[in-house]
């Protein structure tokens, strides 16, 4: 299955350089994850010392970054406009 190149997707409602000719609807990746039993023990010892929980904070990541990757494949050839992610 093709699939849209990082460097083709944007926040913007255009591509500077390229011309919208035909837009074909929405696409969206998701994803849900969640930590193992020993995840979540470091995390939450993470949580007594404060500060960033980097556990937590490269789950989040790991999951935006596949989530992407899968809006960007199910947005076929072409380009994606109007990228917003959300947790």
């Amino acid at each position: 299955m093709a699939f849209v190149q990082h460097n083709m997707t944007t926040t913007q409602f255009e591509l500077h350089g390229y011309e919208v000719v035909q837009t074909l609807g929405m696409v969206r990746g998701i994803i849900v994850r969640s930590r193992s039993i020993f995840g979540t023990i470091g995390a939450s010892l993470q949580t007594l010392v404060g500060g960033n929980i980097t556990l937590l904070t490269d789950l989040c990541e790991k999951t935006r970054q596949e989530a992407l990757d899968i809006m960007l494949q199910h947005a076929g050839a072409g380009c994606q406009c109007s990228c917003r992610r959300s947790l």
